[in-house]
């Protein structure tokens, strides 16, 4: 069985913002096919697009899965729906967003799913926590190292650190 190394960011502005990743982290754990390797800080950040709203907290998760693509999908997809994220407004307020970064070193072109993912090179709250658990990273697709992305953003100004990355320990806690 092969495993595929996945970069997955989570964010949340409603509500009990820090129980919700908790519970993102939570159910991935919880898949059999599912291994959480690493999990960066955790940071607070102003909203985008839609700015009339709370600031988020946000971090990036690296597992490895035996899943493809389009099943993980449907896992991360199934998890932001039981956490009660709504669909109401593009780059709205939500309790739960969990998306796939990157797959592996793969280009992913579907109409459901595309990896990398699209905006990520432009987010800092994407860039500096992906930066964080995996510095030595390198974009084949573009042909930079993590850290050159991370020097050309506009917007790591935006991104403070709320808090340390919760450890094994802390997973184990909130079973609830």
């Amino acid at each position: 069985m092969k495993l595929n190394k996945v970069y997955l960011s989570l964010g949340s502005n409603i509500g009990d913002r820090y129980k919700f990743l908790q519970y993102g982290v939570k159910s991935l754990k919880d898949h059999v096919n599912v291994s959480i390797k690493s999990c960066s800080s955790i940071y607070e950040t102003s909203p985008i697009g839609f700015i009339d709203q709370a600031d988020f907290l946000n971090m990036v998760i690296e597992i490895e899965t035996s899943f493809t693509p389009l099943e993980l999908l449907r896992i991360t997809q199934e998890i932001q729906q039981k956490a009660g994220r709504e669909f109401n407004v593009r780059w709205g307020p939500r309790t739960l967003d969990l998306d796939i970064l990157l797959y592996n070193q793969e280009n992913i072109e579907m109409d459901e799913l595309n990896i990398p993912h699209p905006r990520m090179f432009d987010r800092g709250f994407v860039i500096i926590p992906l930066k964080e658990i995996a510095p030595s990273l390198y974009f084949q697709s573009m042909g930079k190292t993590i850290e050159q992305v991370y020097q050309e953003l506009l917007d790591k100004e935006g991104v403070r650190l709320w808090k340390s990355p919760f450890g094994e320990e802390e997973l184990e806690r909130f079973e609830s």
